[in-house]
């Protein structure tokens, strides 16, 4: 009982404490914010790209650089983005500090997304993990090094759930579900922001896109979306709202979309009502790249001018390379158009932020040479990001244990992508080198495989820029007679295909989605010679890989890995790690199939019945390949002895898991439930738990789950949360297939 006292009297000292540096940092910003000019104001809402070399001397010669810099060192800049480095930022920062009137510094702002010098797996792989400390881990180390480099601000996580791979962002968010991509949400903030963002190896992190971005028509990058009330407060915005509320999140990132034909960078019920409304938000909302001046090609504003107006009345606070603040709110202000306590909340929030990173405490306290030598790609760095590389691939099949690879076996290691040192570094790959991967074939190098190397066929037939569109190989098949050869002579293969790094992302929507190519060809030329073959698929995004599941026996999906991509494919390939990802997105049979996720409603009628009156294809089964949550081991669980019981709380559900087989695995234990009559229509499963848990061989181990009005409850149509009675049905196992199960009923 004495520890407890003490442990409350803490912790109502670090309430008291954090409650009177907040009235302390408000007080600060008022001041401030009392002795600014509208121009210095406006400028605190204008965020500029690097636009010199500034290492060398000022801009001469160009006006716009001259004007830009000259906008700079009068304060006028709030925030810069894409300058990297300790004597690039210092520089700036210097220039800002020292000869502006106010001296308020800068925010330095980079899109590290998945590791800054050192690579982790791109965040879709991670969320493979279902490793919440691991993916915390790997934003952390992220936010070290970009911190070592003079970086305070990251334009990260991505927390939208999209549901159609053929949306090429997919591999930057947590796939499909709100309740993984939540708890995702949360772990990457918490490990960019740490628990003191003055901390000098700590940034501010972003959530983006609000909101919307994932459900982009037909899959296509800055579509518009168009959904309604119950799938935005249901699916889209519980993300974002986890981080606000669990994690702090202090910058949000509007998105490109239309919203119900409002731009989001306008949508003053997104970004007012709910986020600085309802939800208390008091960070603030950052455009995104020029979001603001993309409003007229919306048809949604007649001119900049409009823009601007609606911008800031929408709630957007810092305007992101479109220079309509910049050159049209003091106007708006001065005409009475906009008023002054409007801008003044903006500017405060963007104040606020730079007294909670402690930069007007010391406007360089990021900026340490040493720091910056000693923490990039550091060993520590490395061992990190294998070791959630390892965690983030997901085995789909494995028929007649043909994983892992046995001692004295000789293997026909295959295709470009094995050879491959860049595309295994994924897109968003902040300052990490290109082509400074572990390939595949220097993973089975080290360790010291058996084995012969054949191309196959390239890939790509061009080196694109990151604004430019991969050239796929269509027709070269020169390597096809040389892959067959090493097929035939060999006791397996080990064949990698799938896409290059820039072929997903930001831009790079596709409509096929099968392997892209020849390499389909190349795959069943390969399997015709030999058909032990193992299919170990690089991508960002999820792939039709239907005949390989029907014809392949094992098909491992390991994504874009990161810097340690080829010591961690080898070493779940030859069981030095026992998988134990799991898909937080559905595999489509077929395109024609998409959208297509475990969440789904039910329908009038589900089928299946003997007539073609029921929800279905006539040419395509409904199934998916690989559903939400699969993901196969070296060994095998066994689930049984589920009960729910109630409690005080609400419901508590326990079931036994298993290691039925003979080594030691990780299992994701996953809860689904499903809500069988309400006040509107509920999903025919959804996920409100899971953890992992590792097993020795025979062990036994009793899983709880607690089921209260957080997980019982949804959002009705007009946006209300309500916790209805009614029958209950729950689910539990490895995947969202789960068959075994038991029913409650929740009384009034």
């Amino acid at each position: 009982m004495k520890h407890a006292l003490l442990a409350a009297a803490s912790v109502s000292a670090l309430l008291f404490s954090t409650a009177h540096a907040d009235d302390i940092t408000d007080q600060k910003v008022e001041d401030l914010l009392s002795q600014m000019t509208i121009e210095e104001k406006v400028g605190q809402l204008t965020q500029f790209n690097g636009f010199w070399d500034v290492t060398g001397p000022a801009p001469t010669g160009d006006d716009a650089s001259e004007s830009r810099f000259d906008f700079v060192k009068r304060g006028l800049v709030g925030s810069m983005l894409n300058v990297v480095g300790v004597e690039d930022v210092r520089t700036i920062q210097e220039y800002n500090v020292e000869n502006s009137r106010l001296g308020i510094p800068a925010i330095f702002g980079y899109d590290v997304v998945h590791g800054h010098k050192t690579i982790f797996p791109i965040p879709l792989a991670e969320a493979a993990s279902w490793d919440l400390d691991y993916i915390e881990l790997s934003a952390e180390v992220a936010a070290r090094e970009a911190a070592a480099q003079g970086l305070n601000w990251t334009f990260a996580p991505m927390v939208d759930i999209s549901r159609d791979p053929r949306w090429g962002r997919v591999m930057e968010g947590a796939g499909e579900d709100p309740y993984l991509g939540s708890a995702i949400a949360v772990a990457r903030v918490k490990g960019f922001q740490g628990d003191d963002l003055t901390a000098p190896d700590t940034i501010a992190a972003t959530i983006k896109h609000f909101a919307g971005y994932g459900f982009a028509e037909s899959g296509k990058d800055y579509n518009a979306a168009d959904v309604g009330t119950v799938t935005l407060y249901n699916v889209i915005l519980p993300p974002f709202r986890a981080a606000v509320e669990q994690a702090n999140v202090r910058t949000v990132m509007n998105s490109f979309n239309t919203l119900n034909g409002v731009p989001a960078t306008a949508d003053a019920f997104l970004q007012r009502d709910i986020l600085k409304g309802e939800w208390g938000f008091d960070g603030f909302v950052v455009s995104d790249w020029a979001s603001g001046r993309e409003m007229i090609d919306h048809g949604f504003a007649a001119d900049r001018l409009q823009a601007t107006e609606l911008a800031i009345k929408g709630g957007s606070d810092m305007d992101m390379e479109s220079y309509l603040y910049f050159d049209h709110l003091a106007d708006l202000v001065e005409a009475g158009t906009v008023d002054m306590d409007m801008v003044d909340d903006a500017v405060r929030r963007v104040l606020r932020v730079k007294f909670d990173l402690g930069l007007f405490e010391d406007p360089y306290r990021y900026l340490d040479d040493a720091r910056e030598g000693e923490l990039l790609m550091a060993p520590a760095h490395l061992e990190a990001a294998r070791k959630v590389a390892e965690r983030s691939m997901v085995l789909l099949k494995n028929d007649n244990a043909t994983l892992p690879l046995q001692k004295g076996e000789t293997i026909a290691l295959i295709g470009a992508l094995a050879a491959d040192k860049d595309a295994p570094i994924g897109n968003w790959r902040g300052q990490g080198e290109a082509g400074s991967a572990v390939s595949v074939v220097e993973g089975f190098d080290e360790a010291g495989l058996d084995y012969t190397y054949a191309e196959g066929a390239v890939v790509q037939t061009n080196q694109p820029t990151f604004a430019e569109e991969v050239v796929v190989n269509m027709d070269n098949r020169d390597g096809f007679e040389e892959a067959i050869a090493a097929a035939r002579s060999a006791d397996k293969v080990v064949i990698v295909l799938g896409e290059v790094a820039l072929q997903s992302g930001e831009g790079r929507s596709r409509a096929d989605i099968s392997l892209p190519g020849v390499q389909q060809e190349l795959l069943e030329a390969v399997h015709a010679a030999n058909p032990n073959v193992v299919l170990v698929v690089m991508s960002g995004r999820p792939l039709i890989l239907t005949w390989a599941d029907e014809n392949v026996p094992s098909i491992l999906q390991a994504w874009h890995l990161g810097h340690e991509s080829g010591h961690a494919i080898t070493d779940v390939l030859t069981g030095k790690y026992n998988p134990s990802g799991k898909l937080p997105m559905t595999f489509p049979r077929s395109v024609g199939q998409i959208p297509v996720y475990y969440n789904h409603l039910n329908t009038g009628r589900p089928g299946p019945i003997n007539e073609v009156f029921w929800s279905h294809y006539t040419d395509e089964e409904n199934a998916p390949l690989y559903p939400f949550g699969h993901g196969l081991s070296y060994t095998e669980f066994s689930y049984g002895n589920l009960s729910v019981k109630p409690t005080a709380e609400g419901y508590n559900v326990t079931v036994q898991v298993t290691n039925t087989g003979k080594r030691e695995g990780e299992e994701v234990v996953q809860l689904y439930l499903h809500d069988k009559f309400a006040s509107i229509a509920r999903p025919v499963r959804e996920l409100k738990g899971f953890e992992k848990i590792s097993l020795k061989p025979r062990e036994k181990r009793k899983v709880t789950f607690t089921l209260t009005d957080k997980e019982l409850g949804f959002y009705n149509a007009k946006g209300e949360y309500v916790v209805e009675p009614g029958a209950f049905d729950v689910y539990v196992g490895t995947s969202s297939d789960a068959t075994l199960s038991a029913s409650f009923e929740l009384k009034d």
